[in-house]
C-alpha cells in the first residue's frame, strides 16, 4: 500500500515536473500561431480596403498571357487558421513527445530488445555493432 502511493506520488511529481518544463515553449509556439493567424486576417482586410483603389496593370509574359499574382488570394475562416484548439493539442503532444524521446541527436543510441526470427529469442541492438563500423537497421520493404 505504501509503495504503491510513493509510486503515485513520484509520477505526479514527474508529470509536474514535464508541465512546467514544456509549458514556456508550448505558449511561445500558441502565441506564433496567434500572431501567424492575426497577420494572415489582417493583410486579408487590408486587401479589401485596397480593392476600392484602381488595380495595379496585369503583367505578361513573352506570350502575351497573364501572369499569376504572387501571392494566392486569401480565403479567411475557421477552417484554415491555425491556432485552433485541435492544433494546440497536437502542438502540445508533440512536444510531450520531443521530451520523453530515448534518442537524442549528439548522444548515445537506445539499445533496445529486438526479437530473433529463430527461436524467439530477445537481444540488444547494440550486440550486433561492431567495432567503429556504422550499425544499420533494415526493417524491409513491400514494394
Amino acid at each position: 500500500m505504501l509503495r504503491s502511493l510513493l509510486l503515485h506520488a513520484l509520477r505526479l511529481c514527474a508529470q509536474t515536473a514535464s508541465c512546467l518544463t514544456l509549458f514556456p515553449r508550448f505558449l511561445c509556439t500558441a502565441f506564433m500561431l496567434w500572431l501567424l493567424d492575426f497577420l494572415c486576417i489582417r493583410k486579408h482586410f487590408l486587401g479589401r480596403r485596397r480593392r476600392g483603389r484602381p488595380q495595379p496593370e496585369v503583367e505578361l509574359n513573352s506570350d502575351e498571357e497573364e501572369v499569376p499574382p504572387d501571392d494566392p488570394p486569401i480565403c479567411v475562416s475557421d477552417d484554415n487558421r491555425l491556432c485552433t484548439m485541435a492544433s494546440l493539442k497536437a502542438v502540445w503532444h508533440g512536444q510531450k513527445l520531443d521530451l520523453f524521446k530515448q534518442a537524442h541527436e549528439g548522444c548515445p543510441a537506445p539499445n533496445s530488445q529486438v526479437v530473433l526470427p529463430e527461436g524467439f529469442q530477445y537481444q540488444h541492438i547494440l550486440d550486433y555493432a561492431r567495432g567503429d563500423r556504422p550499425l544499420v537497421l533494415n526493417f524491409g520493404s513491400c514494394t
